[in-house]
């Protein structure tokens, strides 16, 4: 009965002993499948990796040109503007130094004529001083033309009398120097005139001195 038992306790360990060894060699074959799938995924990614970086790359290319073509845009603009502030500030300096010069040479040309003027108010009292008998003279035919030469070089440089007798005193025009009497024209009308008037461009260069109707 002992040794029967004792081969049966043998038995029971052998298959034990089997069972683990069994179970290790399963276990052993799990892990290297892991690590062998591991092993696969990991190449995968590898491969995954190396193709996402230079997609990368050439986008990263591809915005570096596009941000150097934005900012010359902006230079090239910001350039134009300058440009036509500065030919728009010569345009203006040029209107303003025309307009200067234009002013400038009309002062020149209107002061001549003031003292022109007096110059004609002579010519005027001698050719009215000379004696009905001697108009035809060649003295008072040459003052004559002197003075008819005189006065169309004024008249080609835009001055023009001012009308005084008969018309309505204007204050813009005439200067009354004394109060007449008059039965030929009404009152606050000029009824002499003594020392004519004259514009220039239709600006009063001398006012007309005139005597007006009480």
């Amino acid at each position: 009965m002992a040794e029967a038992e004792k081969k049966v306790n043998e038995q029971d360990v052998e298959e034990a002993a089997k069972t683990e060894a069994e179970n290790a060699e399963e276990a052993a074959a799990e892990m290297n499948e892991e690590e062998t799938a591991e092993a696969e995924a990991d190449p995968a990614a590898d491969k995954a990796g190396e193709s996402e970086e230079p997609g990368a790359e050439a986008q990263a290319e591809e915005k570096a040109p596009e941000g150097k073509n934005k900012a010359m845009q902006d230079k090239v603009a910001a350039l134009e503007d300058k440009v036509k502030r500065q030919m728009a500030e010569f345009d203006n300096f040029r209107k303003r130094t025309a307009k200067e010069k234009e002013q400038m040479f009309s002062m020149g040309e209107r002061n001549v004529i003031e003292k022109m003027l007096p110059v004609v108010d002579n010519f005027e009292r001698g050719l009215a001083a000379v004696p009905e008998e001697e108009k035809e003279s060649p003295l008072a035919s040459g003052m004559e033309m002197i003075y008819k030469q005189l006065f169309k070089q004024l008249e080609d440089l835009g001055v023009k009398p001012i009308e005084a007798v008969g018309k309505e005193f204007d204050p813009n025009y005439h200067n009354a120097v004394m109060q007449v009497e008059s039965d030929e024209y009404e009152s606050g009308v000029v009824a002499q005139e003594f020392l004519k008037g004259y514009t220039y461009h239709d600006t009063v260069i001398r006012h007309s001195m005139v005597g007006v109707v009480q």
